[in-house]
């Protein structure tokens, strides 16, 4: 049997293959209604989740959204640290966006059935039903895209192989994803101009910190489901010349590293006895860069080992109102990591199984059955004294000071971009070495 593939990708690069039949060539069926044609020249390559200021539980195409509550919060929270300490690699850096990765896997739950759905929706809800979590997220999406002085860009797209004479995409996936998600919906023959098409696409909604997703289209592709995210905001203060000096960083493997530190006074000191840290707030006051440094005694492994969702938050929402002084290095990384192992032991597994998968209300095909071949996520961050862009950009300023608290950034740490309304991260990474 050939395979297919359905591909869900985001900002930080989050790819999800399917696999069946192959995409051969043959006469290009009607777009689906409320459709765009990759190729129509009035259409644009891309469009981006756009909010208003009404209300998260405003409805969108007659969906509403489910406020944000303690329960949802607790959820993203553990999703969120057991995806990440389950996606890092060792000694490299790493990065992933908790947020970018749920949303695609939300989307794709939308077009799971039986045990297939089952294993996602606990993975993704953890006891909160799939109906629940759309309208969670559809809430949650619009408080995150509305500060002021923020750019927080979220945006969804499909694009289906309009070659492919023997799939039939199931309309109230296309619907949900649209009510949901706003994802735009395309149809292309995907050659070499969809190939394009879609790197630009990427290229665009993350304004070019991520210039590409794939890298050809396999002959073989259905359907490929990308999300994307974009953050962009200020420090509330900003470094100058004389905050950034010189020091050494000891990298994971011990190696002294000549570095430039951006030093700053902060006001916000956390400690829970195992790590010390800061957190940073961004001009707004809605978003903060977090950083924990691990105790001398206490490797990073072992502390990642003992971090959950509940510790995190209860971390960060018990912060010190004190002074605290700061040395954050400036780095820069790519980071990327194949998921299929790291969902799979998280719970998805007939999803994996070309037998077994049950994706019969996203698609079908007369060829053979759907099921996900690869999961990929990549990322990108870069802090320096003018800011911080991390799958996503963020401008980053600090002011210098000295105080009974210190906390020097310079051994390997954990750091995160939270949003402070709820405490929650959107991406969360390790420096390990500079």
């Amino acid at each position: 049997m050939h395979r297919k593939n359905v591909i869900i990708a985001l900002l930080l690069q989050f790819a999800i293959l399917f696999s069946v039949a192959g995409c051969a060539p043959a006469p290009a069926d009607e777009p689906l209604s409320g459709t765009a044609t990759a190729d129509q020249p009035d259409e644009p390559a891309y469009a981006s989740t756009e909010t208003d200021d009404s209300d998260g539980d405003a409805s969108q195409g007659g969906v509403g959204g489910k406020p944000v509550d303690t329960v949802f919060i607790a959820n993203i929270a553990d999703f969120s640290m057991e995806l990440f300490k389950t996606s890092r690699t060792g000694e490299n850096n790493s990065l992933i966006s908790p947020l970018s990765i749920m949303l695609a896997l939300t989307m794709t739950a939308n077009g799971a059935d039986n045990e297939t759905f089952s294993q996602i929706e606990r993975l993704l809800g953890g006891g909160i039903p799939l109906t629940d979590l759309n309208e969670y997220l559809y809430s949650y999406i619009t408080e995150l895209t509305r500060g002021n002085n923020v750019k927080f860009n979220i945006a969804n797209s499909i694009w289906f192989c309009d070659n492919e004479d023997g799939l039939q995409i199931d309309p109230w996936f296309v619907q949900k994803s649209t009510d949901y998600f706003n994802a735009s919906v395309f149809s292309s023959d995907f050659d070499s101009k969809t190939l394009d098409e879609i790197n630009n696409w990427v290229n665009s909604n993350t304004e070019g910190m991520i210039d590409r997703i794939i890298d050809d289209i396999d002959p073989d592709a259905m359907v490929y489901l990308i999300n994307v995210i974009a953050f962009d905001a200020d420090w509330k203060l900003a470094y100058t010349e004389n905050d950034v000096h010189e020091g050494i960083f000891t990298n994971i493997n011990r190696n002294q590293q000549n570095v430039e530190f951006m030093h700053s006074m902060e006001s916000k000191y956390l400690d829970d006895g195992n790590a010390s840290g800061f957190i940073k707030p961004y001009i707004n006051g809605r978003y903060s860069f977090a950083a924990l440094l691990p105790n001398e005694d206490i490797s990073i492994e072992e502390y990642i080992a003992t971090l959950t969702g509940a510790g995190l938050l209860e971390i960060l929402n018990n912060a010190e109102n004190t002074d605290v002084y700061t040395a954050l290095p400036k780095f820069s990384y790519e980071y990327g990591v194949q998921m299929n192992e790291v969902l799979i032991a998280l719970g998805i597994s007939d999803a994996f199984d070309a037998a077994l998968a049950d994706f019969s209300q996203m698609a079908k095909s007369d060829r053979g059955n759907i099921y996900i071949s690869r999961v990929l996520h990549k990322t990108f961050i870069s802090v320096d004294e003018l800011g911080t862009r991390a799958g996503a950009a963020t401008e980053v300023e600090v002011a210098e000071g000295i105080s009974e608290k210190t906390v020097l950034l310079n051994r390997p740490f954990i750091y995160a971009i939270v949003d402070n309304k709820f405490g929650l991260p959107l991406f969360v990474g390790t420096l390990m070495t500079v």
